[in-house]
């Protein structure tokens, strides 16, 4: 048997399966930690944004006003499922914009739209 051969066999001898799982969870454990991280950090706080932003271009109304992503500010004169049209300047310049690029909303409701077409009314 040559060197090599029996320094296997010796470090087979020593090591014992358990030790060797108890090593390769511990060596794993940091890159789990990284990725727990990594979700709460980056990846949650993103979608929740999204999430907002999305739920605030679904609940435009006409006659809010608006800013775009390029700048824009206007009134929203017509909403249609996926555009919107503005109007910006004192003479009355109608634009239209698709609903991603609508950056923020300065006008405030008190509560969500209601888009249900059934009449709950029992007159």
């Amino acid at each position: 048997m040559n060197i090599l051969s029996k320094l296997l066999v010796l470090a087979d001898a020593t090591t014992t399966p358990q030790a060797t799982l108890g090593s390769s969870l511990v060596s794993f454990l940091p890159l789990v930690l990284i990725v727990a991280l990594m979700y709460f950090m980056l990846i949650r706080p993103q979608k929740k944004r999204q999430k907002e932003e999305q739920q605030m271009r679904n609940n435009l109304r006409v006659g809010d006003e608006l800013t775009t992503i390029g700048g824009i500010c206007g009134r929203v004169v017509n909403i249609k499922d996926d555009t919107v049209t503005i109007e910006s300047g004192a003479d009355r310049t109608k634009m239209q914009f698709k609903k991603w690029a609508i950056q923020s909303v300065e006008t405030k409701h008190d509560a969500a739209i209601d888009d249900d077409d059934d009449d709950d009314d029992d007159i």
